[in-house]
C-alpha cells in the first residue's frame, strides 16, 4: 500500500519533505493554517549540504534568480557611514552575507510551486489539525479544523517553533525552551534613494541594534533587536511578546526613540508594514523528536535561532534525511525505524549547531558606550583582516555547516533524472 503522510506546515521543511516523499511514491497531504502562502519574511540563507539538497531538487537556478542582491555586510556609525565592511567574496565565509541569500517567503513559494502540481502532493490551505485523536501501531487519526476525521500512516509536525501539534503529542518535560535573552522585530519599509545593497548593522548602545537589508522587490527589510538591561525592561519586553501588535509597537517606539541613525524613519513606517513580526529569540531542544507515528521536523524539533545562521539549512537537510530514511521502509513497516535512523544521523549535527558561544548575542548588544567602542575597534580590525587576501588565504576555511549527506538510492541523481528531475548545476 502507498504510504499516506500528513505534513502540518507549508514553510520550508514541510514542502521540501513533500517533494522527496512524492518522488519516493508516497501520497502526501500538506495542511497550512494560512489561506494563502504569505509572501513575507526576512532574509534567510542556506549553506553546505543544504545547497546539495536544493541542487538535487533542480531549484538552485530559481533560488539564484530571487537572490536578495546583498553585496555584503557592513557596520555603520550613527551618521550612516560604513566603517567595517565584510564584502561577499564568492562564499569564502568572510562575510555575514551568504552566496544564497533569499527572502523566506520567496523560498517557501519556490518549494510550494515545485510540489503543488505533483499528483502525489495535495495542499490544503486554511486547514490545521484540530486534534490528534489516536497515534497507535496501525495509523495516526486526526480531526481537522473543518471537523473531518482522517487517517494517515504518519504525521509530520513542521508547524514552527511554537508548534501546537508538538504541544498535543509530546509531554512538556520533553521540550526544553532555551531563552537567549533577546527580542527581535522585523518589518518591510519603502526603499529610499539612500538605501543600498548592503546589510547595514548599527549598534545603538543600551543593548540595542538596528539593521537594514535589501530585497529583490524594490523594498527594504528592517530589523530591531534588544537585550533588556534590567528586570523592569525584561518584564516589559516579555509582556509585549505575549501581547498584540499595538503594545509591541508602543514599546519599540519608547525604547528606540533615542537610538539614532534612521530610528525615526523606521519607527514611523511600522504602522503601514504588512509583515510586522515580533518575537523572543528562543531555541527548541527536544529529548526525542518522535512518538510512535508522529515526528517533528525543522524549527518544531530543533529551532536553532537566527543567531546560528543555520535554521533554513537544518530544515532542508532534515527534510531530506527524513524522506530518505522513510524511502527505505518496506511496505507496511512501522515508521519508527526510519524516525530513529533519521534522529541518530542528524541529532549530533543539530546539537553542534545549537551550541552558541556564551558571549553571543551579548557581544553585539553592548550596554555601555565604552563597550560599543571596544566592539567597533575589534570589528574594524577583523574587517581589515578578512579584506586582506594574503591573510585570508592562509586561514583555515570554516567547516561548521558541513554535514555529510547520507546516500539514498531513491534520491541519487540518476534515479531523480529518470523521474524527470533536472538537477541544478
Amino acid at each position: 500500500p502507498t504510504m499516506r503522510v500528513l505534513i502540518s506546515g507549508a514553510g520550508i521543511a514541510g514542502p521540501t519533505l513533500a517533494w522527496f516523499l512524492a518522488k519516493a511514491g508516497a501520497h502526501v497531504t500538506v495542511f497550512e493554517k494560512s489561506h494563502a502562502l504569505l509572501p513575507h519574511g526576512q532574509s534567510i540563507d542556506f549553506t553546505g549540504s543544504a545547497i546539495t539538497v536544493i541542487r538535487k531538487m533542480g531549484l538552485l537556478d530559481q533560488v539564484r534568480r530571487l537572490n536578495t542582491t546583498e553585496k555584503g555586510s557592513q557596520f555603520i556609525d550613527p551618521k550612516g557611514r560604513p566603517f567595517a565592511p565584510f564584502p561577499l567574496n564568492g562564499g569564502d565565509g568572510a562575510s555575514f552575507t551568504n552566496e544564497f541569500e533569499i527572502l523566506r517567503g520567496d523560498l517557501a513559494k519556490i518549494l510550494h510551486d515545485a510540489t503543488t502540481n505533483d499528483v502525489n502532493v495535495n495542499y490544503r490551505l486554511g486547514t490545521t489539525v484540530k486534534e490528534v485523536i489516536s497515534n497507535d501501531d496501525t495509523t495516526v487519526k486526526v480531526e481537522t479544523s473543518s471537523g473531518e476525521v482522517e487517517e494517515f500512516d504518519l504525521l509530520v509536525a513542521a508547524d514552527g517553533q511554537w508548534s501546537k501539534l508538538r504541544k498535543q503529542c509530546f509531554p512538556p518535560e520533553s521540550v526544553k525552551v532555551v531563552d537567549k535573552g533577546m527580542y527581535v522585530a522585523y518589518w518591510t519599509v519603502p526603499r529610499i534613494p539612500s538605501d543600498n545593497d548592503w546589510w547595514n548593522i548599527y549598534l545603538a548602545g543600551q543593548s540595542r541594534t538596528m539593521a537594514l537589508r535589501p530585497d529583490p522587490h524594490g523594498t527594504t527589510r528592517s530589523m530591531f533587536s534588544i537585550m533588556p538591561c534590567n528586570d523592569l525592561q525584561k518584564r516589559a519586553w516579555q509582556e509585549a511578546s505575549e501581547g498584540d501588535r499595538k503594545l509591541q509597537q508602543e514599546l519599540l517606539r519608547r525604547d528606540f526613540a533615542d537610538a539614532g541613525w534612521q530610528a525615526q524613519r523606521l519607527l514611523d513606517s511600522m504602522d503601514q508594514a504588512p509583515d510586522f513580526y515580533f518575537h523572543p529569540l528562543q531555541q527548541i531542544k527536544m529529548s526525542r523528536w518522535s512518538t510512535n507515528r508522529v515526528i517533528c521536523l525543522g524549527d518544531t524539533a530543533f529551532a536553532p535561532t537566527p543567531l546560528t545562521g543555520m535554521g533554513t539549512s537544518l530544515a532542508i537537510i532534515g527534510a531530506y534525511c527524513l524522506a530518505g530514511e522513510l524511502s527505505k521502509l518496506r511496505n507496511g513497516q512501522h515508521p519508527s525505524q526510519a524516525f530513529e535512523a533519521y534522529e541518530n544521523a542528524l541529532r549530533p549535527f543539530v546539537e553542534q549547531i545549537q551550541g552558541i558561544p556564551f558571549f553571543v548575542p551579548g557581544i553585539a548588544h553592548p550596554e555601555q558606550w565604552w563597550k560599543r567602542w571596544v566592539f567597533h575597534v575589534c570589528i574594524t580590525t577583523l574587517s581589515r583582516i578578512v579584506t586582506t587576501p594574503w591573510i585570508m588565504n592562509r586561514l583555515p576555511q570554516r567547516k561548521d555547516d558541513e554535514f555529510p549527506l547520507p546516500s539514498y538510492p531513491t534520491f541519487d541523481e540518476e534515479a531523480l533524472r529518470q523521474l524527470g528531475v533536472v538537477c541544478s548545476s
